[in-house]
């Protein structure tokens, strides 16, 4: 099934050259840069996602550009201006593009090229959730699994940041003590294996690190009620992801004595939400890029390809155990 649904998923794409359309009075002409593929970008191609772009369409729903030229009435952009999508869909794996000027958010042009191609999901997605959904204070601690994904880094990075310990939770693989070390040197605090969820070991964990109060779950399954059994009395658990496509399941006791909370996060719903509230989405991209400019946020692990080498870019991002986010360059 992952084969035939990975051959589909490439076999779908073309490479085609599309005449620009005319730049209208509150349009923006951009000159694509980079534009990463994400697991919501496949979920779009299979027909998976909550959003479906009306075919044919363009790929791709994050990216940075470079403004080109503007139409008359676009007051906010000139051109020279580094740009990133303010929303899902608007199809970033191009050259160019000309695109209404609300669909897009300025960013600042001293940020790192791949820091703002990858701005805009994970690390927004990462941040809200830190700040949302539980009062964390400096010393308080922080469980998810798949650690090693683009809002697990930016999770690690941006607690740290924050004071926020982190235990982070990935699959076994051949080349774990590499990952270890590359999440250590990120910021974790602790890196384990879903397997060690389960052991006595734990205990000895919770020694020098509190017992988190919040929980990040991209997965489901087992992994997913393990790691709720750590999760302290009134704590939180978020899901933003079900890798492993399977449900959340939760014992009975977890609501009844302990009162745990679960909770859903989709960033394209946040945004939708708070759409007329631009100094949360202000605030946001602003500390956000406080923190890479201090270099405690970098872009993910990335592998850059070019736009031409793109079935090798969709069928290397659909992997197991992929660590390296693909980048296509524009």
């Amino acid at each position: 099934a992952c084969i035939d649904a990975l051959f589909l998923c490439v076999s779908l794409f073309r490479l085609k050259d599309l005449e620009l359309a005319k730049l209208g009075d509150s349009d923006v002409h951009v000159k694509m840069l980079a534009a990463p593929i994400n697991p919501a970008d496949i979920n779009m191609i299979q027909g998976t996602y909550p959003i479906l772009s009306p075919l044919p369409a363009v790929g791709g729903n994050e990216g940075v550009g470079e403004v080109l030229e503007v139409g008359w009435r676009v007051a906010a952009l000139k051109p020279g201006d580094r740009v990133i999508p303010a929303s899902t869909g608007l199809g970033t794996w191009r050259t160019q593009g000309v695109f209404p000027e609300e669909t897009l958010l300025k960013v600042p042009g001293d940020i790192p090229v791949l820091s703002a191609a990858t701005l805009s999901v994970n690390p927004c997605t990462a941040y809200r959730m830190l700040t949302d959904f539980q009062s964390l204070a400096p010393g308080d601690s922080v469980i998810q699994n798949a650690a090693n994904s683009g809002v697990g880094q930016a999770v690690i990075q941006i607690a740290k940041a924050f004071g926020i310990k982190t235990i982070n939770v990935v699959r076994d693989r051949p080349d774990l003590p590499k990952l270890v070390e590359r999440l250590m040197a990120l910021g974790a605090d602790h890196v384990i294996t879903e397997e060690m969820l389960r052991k006595p070991e734990m205990k000895d964990l919770f020694k020098s690190i509190p017992k988190p109060r919040l929980a990040l779950n991209c997965v489901g399954g087992k992994s997913t009620t393990e790691m709720l059994r750590h999760l302290q009395p009134k704590g939180t658990m978020v899901t933003y992801g079900g890798m492993a496509k399977q449900p959340v399941m939760v014992p009975v006791s977890a609501f009844i004595f302990r009162d745990v909370r679960l909770r859903g996060f989709w960033m394209t719903q946040w945004r939708k939400d708070h759409a007329q509230d631009l100094e949360s989405l202000a605030g946001m991209m602003d500390a956000l890029c406080q923190l890479i400019r201090r270099g405690q946020l970098t872009a993910p692990a990335c592998t850059e390809v070019p736009l031409q080498d793109y079935k090798a870019a969709l069928e290397a991002s659909m992997k197991p155990f992929t660590s390296s986010k693909q980048i296509l360059l524009l």
